[in-house]
């Protein structure tokens, strides 16, 4: 996303807008808190995330429940955004978009690939979680050949990061082009 961001695209983080409600807003805390007990909330009062994760992430009917109660925030936000950005070109970046009501906003769906293992990999490594954590998240979503089938661009990140640049760089030029027409 940050590619696009620099190409001059006005770039939208749905994990970043649900990072923002579990952190401040209190109806939200409190229908999370609600159905997930006490055990969620840190020491500082806040939700812990992690906590939260694991339990998501390992029971489908708890994330269909927490879906149930982000989604509709995460999208009035991202509608927000979207109505009040002055660029030509918005990009969402959501992990569930294919899945929820923010695909309809959408007229291109681009879909980032590369293998499991190096899935795994980046989520070890990038974000800190253990072996088991990252393959509950991996394999909590569908399977990547459903996200690339209904793709209108898919851009292979298994490479090296110079190789993905020109991916994005022709799909960016493509996309222009479009706009243009």
């Amino acid at each position: 996303m940050a590619m696009l961001g620099q190409r001059g695209a006005f770039t939208i983080d749905a994990d970043e807008l649900v990072h923002g409600l579990l952190d401040a807003d209190t109806a939200v805390q409190s229908q999370i808190a609600a159905r997930f007990g006490p055990e969620i909330w840190s020491r500082e009062g806040k939700i812990d995330r992690g906590k939260l994760g694991a339990i998501a992430f390992q029971d489908p009917a708890a994330m269909r429940d927490l879906e149930a109660i982000l989604h509709p925030c995460v999208g009035a936000r991202v509608e927000e955004l979207i109505r009040n950005s002055t660029s030509p070109v918005v990009v969402v970046e959501a992990i569930k978009l294919l899945e929820s009501d923010l695909r309809r906003l959408c007229r291109a769906i681009w879909v980032t690939t590369c293998s499991e293992e190096q899935q795994v990999s980046r989520l070890v490594q990038g974000r800190g979680l253990e072996l088991d954590g990252a393959l509950a998240r991996i394999r909590s979503q569908p399977p990547q050949a459903d996200k690339i089938a209904q793709a209108d661009r898919v851009i292979d990140t298994s490479g090296s990061l110079g190789q993905t640049e020109e991916q994005v760089e022709q799909a960016w030029r493509g996309l222009l082009e479009l706009e243009a027409a």
